[in-house]
């Protein structure tokens, strides 16, 4: 074990409010210096389970540990933790240097000390000479920065942060979800980040766990999640995808009656639904082996920059289903897109062709 990171031990953790599980029996095991998302859709769990973690929230029943002290009964302030807000939570009358000295004031730590950490974590996240502004002086980029350079001037073992990046442009988002997977490597501290961005989990993740209504529905590494997620919601939550309705029985999957041939899966029986992910499928002139296909109308085509996103519905006995297509741009000029109105052939490679309960 890393001496500057910490494991966590989470064990059954449960926290109602009346009839309403916020938490239900979560179990989960964070490794020291790891970089672990906990991802969900607003009113999840995600962050109740964070707060359990911080103190902030005691949970009905369930063990904490850091380590090998459990620390469910320790208060906030005794648990060593280096803790990012939502909305930072910064103190408007203190200036950049005192706001990030704040945690070592609590300490005790002596003056120069104090100086001197401060001016270490402010150089670590690039806002040296910047100690004297007031908090309303700085851009939201930079407040952002403030709070993450008082969440680690003390070094601590764990970083939890709530939801950081929430506030800021896409563009600077995007910018700051990288400096703060390299700040991560960089100081090794055992980090728990809680976020409802799927491209942020995807980003910036060791593993990822997804918590849906006080569950731990699924953990794993990024492309685990993406790649074989473990139900409809996952499947649809994370990234883009087309659900389609399939039935499979001895062995044997269709689709409105079509067959479809299955990567994996075909071995259960029952109603499913085939997923398929938009950078997956693609358009095809004619049909050979190793691929399903799928006839419909194009009924929308949506220029996104990089790529066209293309909307087909299914021709099909009832209402028909919508496969979502996206082709790089870079190849339109190869081939021409066809146009809203006509009838095209989707193709999707078996290997890609997998369905969720």
């Amino acid at each position: 074990m890393n001496e500057t990171s910490l494991n966590i031990s989470i064990r059954e953790v449960t926290k109602k409010y009346d009839q309403f599980y916020a938490l239900k029996d979560v179990s989960l095991e964070i490794n020291s210096g790891e970089f672990m998302t906990l991802l969900g859709p607003s009113g999840s769990g995600k962050t109740t389970l964070l707060m359990v973690l911080a103190g902030f929230t005691n949970p009905d029943y369930g063990s904490v540990k850091f380590g090998d002290e459990e620390v469910i009964l320790k208060p906030p302030h005794l648990r060593g933790i280096g803790m990012v807000f939502q909305n930072y939570a910064l103190f408007p009358h203190m200036t950049v240097e005192q706001n990030v000295g704040y945690p070592q004031k609590l300490r005790g730590v002596s003056t120069a000390e104090t100086k001197r950490s401060v001016e270490e974590a402010l150089s670590t996240v690039k806002l040296e000479g910047l100690g004297h502004r007031g908090i309303n002086e700085l851009s939201g980029g930079q407040r952002q920065r403030v709070a993450l350079a008082r969440a680690i001037v003390f070094k601590p073992k764990i970083l939890l942060m709530d939801e950081p990046l929430s506030a800021l442009d896409k563009k600077l988002r995007e910018e700051m979800q990288i400096e703060l997977r390299q700040l991560h490597d960089t100081l090794n501290m055992t980090t728990v980040y809680v976020t409802h961005d799927q491209k942020e989990a995807l980003t910036m993740s060791d593993r990822i766990t997804v918590i849906n209504d006080g569950e731990l529905m699924q953990l794993g590494r990024p492309n685990e999640i993406y790649e074989h997620p473990n139900n409809h919601f996952i499947a649809d939550f994370i990234g883009e995808s087309s659900l389609l309705p399939v039935t499979v029985r001895n062995g044997k999957a269709s689709l409105n009656g079509e067959e479809v041939t299955l990567a994996e899966g075909a071995e259960r029986s029952g109603d499913f639904l085939l997923v398929v992910r938009p950078e997956k499928a693609f358009l095809a002139d004619k049909k050979v082996k190793g691929s399903n296909y799928f006839v419909g109308k194009l009924i929308d085509s949506i220029f996104q920059g990089e790529s066209q996103l293309l909307v087909v519905k299914l021709s099909s006995r009832d209402d028909g289903h919508e496969v979502r297509v996206r082709v790089p741009n870079e190849s339109v000029t190869q081939k021409a897109l066809p146009l809203v109105g006509e009838n095209v052939t989707i193709g999707l490679k078996v290997a890609d062709s997998y369905v969720v309960s």
